[in-house]
């Protein structure tokens, strides 16, 4: 723009009048260029008044025949653009000839009807130059575009326009062309300040443009369900304009008015293009428009971009506000589509949301004056009919949709949900909705698979809560839907009646086991939204009386809570089977827990004679998890109030922290955490121990019922894992019931009571930590305390030998003077015999423990062999600082021991070896006889057998028993060595075994607990060691030190380098460091 502009209308008549007159003779770009450079300098005042002369070239140029280069047509439409963005156009006939003309421009030579083919750029030119035009006009000069004379030239525009935002690619023409739609139906919403029209000119605008819905209609809903890769900028703009001109069209207060106010001899022709709005073609506009938005909603209710969701709230605000009567048929969509966005996930749209569903309930009115209530009520139940087949058919994206519109009808419906539910119409829909459509899927083989490798009895007493296992459903795998499903059903809880609620739900759980699982899932649900937990409320809507607080009386929650566990925890629904009898070997005889008792109600219970199916254990193991999950909410729910309840659900959550699924034990051990945080314990442990007396009793009562109650033992395991050395003795009483029990039953019983024995073992090992005796001295130790004992040996031998040779006999030697004369046997027995001490109520434990050991050591069934084995372990490391009590203990239990060791399974020898080791580490000189005589020949003829085999191997050896086996053998023999201080003979018959597994054609592993061993040998005898591995290779040659001396040949000597090479260097390497250290 020129600094100095003119403001003498006459002084830019003549700076303006060369510029024009050139164009008019030779319209060429860049006399339009040099027309609009001078336009520049020209005020807009006196631009004003010459505007009908500066735009009279750049109009007379379009109009010459012959083509037209694009460049200079857009040239002319930017000269345009920028006269009209400054000036206004006052006259009737010019904004009328500027329409038709830029119309004109738009259209195709060839097809008057249809864009024409230009480019990109021209098209924006000639939309912008409309879109100026339009916002230019004065005064209500634009009302006239809209009279029944102009319909055909309107058409035609909207026409363009409209095939311009349907068909063009450029994404700016498409946008431009909607833009141009808005200010012609004078709903533009820029910055630039617009002509506000009245009523009489709204109900002219909508009057006009009611001829044009349903190419208006048909057109946008293209574009707005079109490719998402149009942009959201574009689907926004056409949603606006539908949704404007729907509103202009179909306003309650124009159609109230009637369309007979002209004469018909007024307007002739014209009168056929006018559309008279009567209630008749109010109600199939309406049905057609309902046809429309449904399309439309189904686009943009799920779209991914948020401003797309908040553009489809303010179109059902615009239309429930301005247009409920008119669009009777879509008032259900439409306020399906507002309900909906009530949960969005973005605030603007929830806010915004908000205010308009305010708005529209407070108004109170909607199709017919039927109360808002109402209409609440009918679109929920024909939502809870169409669920289940809309969960089956759509995609995530729309299932998440229609929950959120089912939370939003009860979130708006707010305390008026109790009465809707005193429906039992409503409430037989809503059930069974919600139990369609939460079925699990209970097909994944997984789920039987996890076991308790590690389960939450192994776990520590501390631990914090694990994860919850995910829920996978039949209908949907989206967590966000399960997510709005559980808000649902705390939404219920809520504002529904809580009684009504768990009667109903008690009812379908009861009714079939097709509805088991999914109504104890909503049961759960219920429960914590009565409590408060977790509910989204709105107080500013309908009643504001529901704060987040519990709206049900604390009595009514511990009441309902009361009947749903009773049932949960019956024998039925309790006592499933959740082990097949492929992995246990032994199908738990599940079925015999109620002799005789009827099965009800479709009950999950099987016949003893049958094997559960895949998908029965599946559906069992889901049934628990969910009934414990249950028994945690109500927990949360009820707080610390829940305490009462305890004596009751407590029994049966330990119950199942023992159980052999994984997903039952863990959802069993988040359930002890839950009631820990809602009754104010600070860990499992403390709730196990505060609670220990009426546990120990049921425990105590049901060892003695084990065909109704055969899992007590597992409750008792349970309590050992999660306590410390107070629960000892309250629980000496009941260990001795296991051990009756053990006795009496151990046919049948046996692998419960070892896997409760090997927990109490593990527990008392954490409890009263011991240090294993016989402790091997270090090798400087032992060397010095030989060196004493050297000079202690001659100092005596020289005595001796002066006491043969008579010297010295009559001295007394002075260190005999102070002592005491020994005590006589007399004086012994005057005191009486010793009395026993009684022992230490854990080492009474772990002696009883052992004494049932040796006997089930012999036991037909390898796992019952292998888990005595591991509490064998356990009682030694107990016993292992009273050598008076383990060993004869080890002396009763050594030949069962020693079979297991020689004869057993693959699977039992190495255990058996672990067992030997500790035994080594606890008695010491006592085992070493046996051991040597009865163990270490059979130890190291199998080591040397199998040596040849491992060597030629391949590396799927390392996956067999047999090489297991070695690398136990060879790990553990080493420290069994030093712990039993092996000699000589029994020394040279380990290293000859050993030796084959030096060579590098052994495994890895093989060749490292091989050099493991001989470190421990070299501890023992040192020199043995050296002169063993000399042998078979000697690295340097020894001289002697004087010439006298014979040269020292070792056979080791002259041999070459082999196999065994590398590990002996190693070996000898070590033993040298050794020797330098010391």
């Amino acid at each position: 723009m020129a600094e100095h502009q003119i403001e003498d209308p006459k002084i830019a008549f003549a700076y303006l009048r060369p510029s024009c007159v050139l164009l008019t003779k030779e319209p060429t770009s860049a006399n339009v260029e040099a027309l609009s450079a001078n336009l520049r300098g020209i005020s807009d005042g006196a631009l004003q008044q010459l505007q009908d002369y500066v735009l009279f070239p750049l109009r007379f140029v379009l109009k010459t025949p012959g083509s037209k280069r694009e460049g200079f047509i857009q040239a002319v439409m930017e000269t345009m653009t920028y006269v009209l963005e400054n000036t206004c156009v006052q006259s009737w006939d010019s904004l009328r000839d500027l329409f038709s003309e830029l119309c004109l421009c738009l259209c195709s030579p060839k097809d008057p009807g249809k864009p024409a083919m230009s480019s990109e750029e021209l098209k924006l030119a000639v939309l912008r130059c409309l879109d100026t035009l339009l916002h230019s006009a004065y005064g209500d000069i634009v009302f006239k575009l809209y009279e029944p004379s102009m319909l055909p030239g309107l058409g035609a525009a909207v026409s363009l326009l409209l095939a311009l935002a349907e068909h063009e690619k450029a994404r700016g023409v498409q946008l431009a062309s909607l833009k141009c739609l808005l200010s012609l139906f004078l709903q533009c919403n820029c910055k630039e300040e617009h002509i506000k029209p009245g009523q009489n000119e709204r109900y002219l605008l909508g009057r006009a443009l009611a001829t044009f819905l349903p190419g208006i209609s048909r057109a946008l809903s293209e574009v707005i369900s079109g490719d998402i890769r149009q942009g959201h900028a574009v689907t926004m703009k056409a949603m606006r304009v539908w949704y404007k001109a729907v509103g202009l069209v179909m306003a309650d207060e124009q159609l109230q008015k009637t369309d007979n106010d002209r004469a018909a001899g007024d307007l002739g022709k014209d009168e056929e293009l006018v559309v008279k709005r009567t209630p008749s073609w109010r109600k199939a506009t309406s049905q057609r428009l309902a046809i429309v938005l449904q399309k439309i909603i189904s686009c943009t209710s799920s779209h991914p971009h948020w401003r797309i969701r908040l553009e489809l709230v303010n179109l059902s605000h615009l239309l429930l506000s301005q247009c409920s009567q008119s669009v009777g048929e879509c008032v259900g969509p439409l306020l399906e589509a507002l309900v909906g966005a009530i949960n969005d996930e973005e605030p603007e749209v929830k806010s915004r949301c908000n205010a308009a569903l305010n708005e529209i309930a407070q108004k109170g009115q909607t199709n017919g004056r039927q109360d808002f209530t109402d209409v609440l009520s009918e679109n929920l139940h024909s939502l809870a009919s169409s669920l289940p087949r809309l969960m089956r058919t759509s995609d995530d994206q729309r299932k998440l949709f229609v929950l959120n519109v089912f939370l939003g009808y009860l979130k708006i419906l707010g305390p008026k949900v109790d009465a809707v539910l005193r429906s039992s119409v409503h409430l037989e829909r809503i059930s069974k909705a919600l139990m369609q459509v939460m079925e699990l899927d209970v097909t994944d083989v997984k789920i039987i698979e996890e076991r308790t490798l590690k389960s939450s009895t192994d776990l520590g007493p501390d631990v914090h809560q694990v994860p919850s296992q995910r829920k996978y459903f039949l209908y949907f795998t989206d967590e966000r839907i399960f997510s709005a499903l559980g808000k649902i059903c705390r939404m219920l809880g809520y504002y529904g009646n809580l009684y009504l609620l768990v009667d109903r739900f008690m009812e379908l759980y009861k009714e079939s086991s097709v509805y088991r699982k999914q109504a104890a899932l909503v049961l759960n649900e219920v429960i914590v939204g009565a409590a408060g937990i977790g509910v989204e409320t709105d107080n500013s809507r309908i009643d504001s009386s529901g704060i987040n607080q519990s709206r049900t009386n604390q009595e009514d929650l511990k009441s309902s809570i009361m009947s749903i566990i009773e049932e949960y925890i019956s024998l039925s629904n309790w006592h499933l089977p959740t082990v097949s009898e492929a992995l246990e070997g032994k199908l738990e005889a599940t079925t015999s827990l109620v002799p005789n008792y009827p099965e009800r109600n479709g009950l999950q219970l099987l016949p003893a004679s049958k094997t559960p199916t895949l998908h029965q254990l599946n559906s069992n193991i889901w049934q628990i998890c969910i009934q414990l999950e249950g028994i945690g909410g109500f927990a949360l729910a009820l707080g610390t109030d829940f305490r009462l309840l305890l004596m009751t659900s407590l029994y049966p959550v330990l119950e199942k922290a023992g159980d052999e699924s994984l997903l039952v034990s863990q959802a069993a051990f988040n359930a002890m955490c839950d009631l820990c945080k809602a009754c104010d314990y600070s860990s499992p442990k403390e709730l196990v121990i505060k609670n220990a007396d009426y546990l120990l009793n049921d425990v105590s009562l049901n060892l003695g019922r084990p065909s109704i109650h055969p899992h007590a033992p597992r409750v008792l395991a349970v309590m050992f894992t999660h306590s410390d050395a107070s629960l000892l003795p309250l629980v000496a009483d009941v260990v001795q019931d296991v051990l009756t029990a053990l006795d009496l039953s151990y046919d049948q019983r046996t692998p419960q009571f070892c896997s409760v024995l090997h927990l109490l073992m593990k527990a008392l090992v954490r409890w009263f930590p011991a240090t294993m005796g016989h402790q091997k001295p270090s090798s400087k130790d032992t060397q010095n305390k030989e060196c004493v004992n050297l000079r202690q040996f001659l100092l005596d031998y020289k005595k001796q030998k002066e006491l043969a040779e008579g010297i010295g006999v009559e001295e007394e030697d002075p260190n005999e003077l102070d002592v005491p004369p020994p005590a006589s046997a007399s004086d012994e027995d005057m005191e009486g015999p010793a009395e026993k001490k009684e022992l230490p109520l854990h080492i009474q434990i772990a002696k009883d423990v052992m004494e049932r050991c040796i006997h089930l050591l012999s036991d037909p069934n390898l796992r019952t062999r292998l888990k005595v084995l591991d509490i064998l372990e356990l009682c030694v490391c107990v016993l292992c600082e009273r050598e008076d009590e383990l060993l004869p203990m080890v002396h009763r239990c050594w030949p069962a021991l020693l079979h297991r060791l020689t004869s057993d399974d693959p699977l039992a020898v190495p255990r058996a070896f672990k067992v030997l080791c500790v035994l080594g580490q606890s008695c010491g000189d006592f085992l070493r006889k046996r051991v040597s005589k009865e163990v270490l020949p059979r130890l190291t003829s199998s080591l040397m057998k199998q040596a040849e085999i491992s060597a030629r191997s391949g590396p799927a050896y390392t996956h067999t028993l047999a090489y297991k086996l070695q690398l136990a053998v060879l790990q553990g023999l080493g420290p069994l060595c030093v712990s039993l201080d092996l000699m000589e003979a029994d020394l040279d018959r380990v290293c000859e075994a050993c030796l084959l597994y030096l060579s590098c054609r052994q495994p890895i592993k093989l060749q490292e607990a091989c050099l493991s061993v001989f470190r421990s040998l070299m501890d023992l005898d040192a020199d043995m060691c050296w002169f063993t591995l000399n042998e078979l290779f000697c690295p340097v040659t020894y001289e002697p030190p004087h010439p006298q001396l014979l040269p020292v040949t070792l056979s080791g000597s002259d041999k070459p380098r082999d196999q065994f090479t590398d590990n002996v260097l190693r070996l000898l390497q070590e033993f040298e460091s050794l020797n330098a250290e010391r």
